[in-house]
């Protein structure tokens, strides 16, 4: 055979060669929080027909659980509702960084028999409730914020996550903000001593307690109460006005976000001030290695996070969250080049 007959096979080769190469199967797996596993599971299986060799995993484990593995390194990134303490980032064997990906609401859900009427809660009466102060909802501090609304003498039932939990400490973060008696006898923390109640684990779980027993109260990321078809209540902001959860009113919480974001993105916006805003809002993060062991997985992790960051906020508001501010995308962007993806 002449050479320019072998020529041809041989080139031929070398292009299936990086044909294969190219839709090389790359598989990351990922844990954490609950809170954003419903806009998660979309844009992993979005991204997965956009580019089919790239497979994202993800246990929905609650952030405490995400916080762990990925400092065990047992997953390729966590993911939490409460950034990582400075404790928890410097016992980590190499730097962890944060990447804000969506904005969601946290809100108190409610089972009522026979009360239909929309409630309306001030961050001190939740405290009371979940300090186990007020153990009746016809409790004259609930019906005072609720005139016209008959309420029974139910015994109330306080429901709250059972494990560590970045929606946790979403609200005790807002509770803390507005009860100096919940910041000194409980504070804020992902997982706390909670004074009264019964646990459930992860959003799921606290909604399905919630929805089984009469006269419960608990906590849920918003999606997980309109999903479940829960009774949510209006929650007092700083301006005085008695918010419900929206996009538009999660969107107003973060609206001076960009502006007052520290470098790392590591930033509480509950009771933020300003009139629309809904006080129980965050963001919630991806958390990542700066230099990950794994640079083909990096590779392809950053790609996936750029496109989530712009493409992917457009499925935000049809699962109840709210996309990111223009401004904080700008940030993260360039920030994402920290992650290195060369030995």
């Amino acid at each position: 055979m002449t050479a320019k007959k072998l020529a041809l096979p041989l080139a031929c080769a070398a292009l299936l060669s990086v044909a294969v190469t190219a839709q090389q199967k790359i598989q990351i797996n990922g844990a954490g929080a609950t809170f954003p596993y419903p806009i998660y599971s979309k844009w992993f299986a979005e991204y997965n027909r956009l580019h089919s060799n790239i497979e994202i995993n993800y246990q929905s484990i609650g952030s405490g659980g995400g916080i762990r593995q990925v400092q065990a390194q047992t997953v390729f990134f966590g993911a939490s509702d409460a950034p990582m303490t400075p404790e928890q980032l410097q016992g980590s064997p190499g730097r962890i960084l944060h990447f804000p990906t969506v904005l969601g609401a946290v809100v108190p859900v409610y089972n009522i028999p026979n009360v239909r009427t929309e409630l309306k809660f001030t961050g001190p009466l939740l405290a009371d409730i979940f300090l186990g102060k007020i153990t009746k909802w016809n409790d004259p501090a609930i019906a005072k914020q609720n005139g016209g609304v008959t309420l029974p003498a139910t015994d109330i039932t306080v429901v709250h996550r059972a494990e560590g939990s970045g929606t946790t400490y979403i609200f005790v973060d807002f509770l803390a903000k507005t009860s100096p008696e919940w910041k000194t006898k409980v504070g804020v923390n992902a997982s706390v001593n909670w004074p009264t109640g019964v646990g459930g684990r992860g959003n799921e779980g606290v909604a399905g307690l919630v929805n089984q027993t009469p006269g419960a109260i608990g906590y849920v990321e918003l999606i997980y109460a309109l999903q479940n078809k829960i009774s949510y209540g209006a929650v007092q902001n700083m301006a005085g006005e008695f918010a419900k959860a929206s996009v538009e009113s999660v969107t107003a919480a973060a609206a001076s976000a960009a502006s007052q974001m520290p470098p790392d993105f590591r930033v509480s916006i509950t009771n933020a001030p300003g009139k629309g805003v809904y006080p129980i809002s965050s963001f919630t993060w991806l958390l990542l290695y700066e230099n990950p062991k794994n640079k083909e997985q990096a590779k392809a992790m950053i790609e996936f996070v750029k496109w989530a960051l712009t493409d992917g906020q457009k499925y935000c508001a049809e699962l109840g969250y709210a996309p990111l501010p223009e401004g904080v995308v700008k940030l993260e962007l360039p920030a994402l080049a920290k992650i290195r993806t060369t030995t």
